[in-house]
């Protein structure tokens, strides 16, 4: 009878050790994972982690876009001959003559064909100093991404959540991101094929 009674007390034991629980009701042990979580959370201040040494040298600006709220690069300070216009004193259509000297002439636009793109598609032929949309709406350098969204909207819903692109300094706060501009050329966006990498084994071997 005793040793029914011991089998038993094993067989309980044994469902509640698989289930999560413990027998122990020892100081600082738990009966399950959601107590320890619970019981180790109350204390708990948020993380002592943060993104901003990692962009203490670059400008960064606030964009809220749909339910997301972080940080980007500032794009117009970087632009080599911004403001356009200090340049461009013409609409571009009065700038067709063969005469003039190529300020762009190592641009080379590889991405559509021409049919489907050409420099007016993006850059606004009446206001150089931003970017325009298909229906003619205009955009801001600093916004570029809303350029890029209009053929892209896949990689754009997963960038502003955080699954594309390159984040600065991880996933510690405040959320700071990289945009479409600041990894792909816009002029020719695709990344060159590239070898993978592969473990060094040889290295390893003159290690040991």
């Amino acid at each position: 009878m005793c040793s029914n009674k011991y089998f038993t007390i094993k067989i309980v034991c044994l469902f509640m050790v698989l289930g999560g629980f413990s027998c122990k009701h020892g100081e600082g042990e738990y009966h399950g994972i959601m107590d320890k979580i619970e019981a180790e959370g109350e204390n708990y201040h948020g993380t002592s982690l943060s993104s901003e040494p990692y962009f203490e040298d670059i400008n960064m600006i606030e964009i809220t876009e749909g339910d997301h709220t972080f940080l980007i690069p500032e794009r117009k300070g970087e632009i080599k001959m911004f403001a356009c216009t200090e340049c461009h004193t013409q609409p571009l259509e009065q700038m067709q003559s063969s005469d003039f000297k190529k300020a762009h002439w190592d641009i080379k636009l590889d991405h559509a064909n021409q049919n489907t793109m050409n420099c007016v598609t993006c850059h606004n032929p009446y206001n150089m100093d931003g970017l325009k949309s298909l229906t003619g709406n205009h955009i801001d350098f600093n916004n570029s991404y809303n350029l890029c969204n209009q053929c892209h909207a896949q990689q754009f819903e997963d960038w502003k959540g955080g699954a594309h692109g390159k984040r600065i300094g991880g996933w510690a706060p405040p959320r700071a991101s990289m945009t479409c501009v600041n990894c792909h050329n816009p002029h020719e966006p695709h990344f060159e094929s590239r070898w993978p990498a592969r473990f060094n084994t040889q290295k390893v071997k003159e290690r040991e």
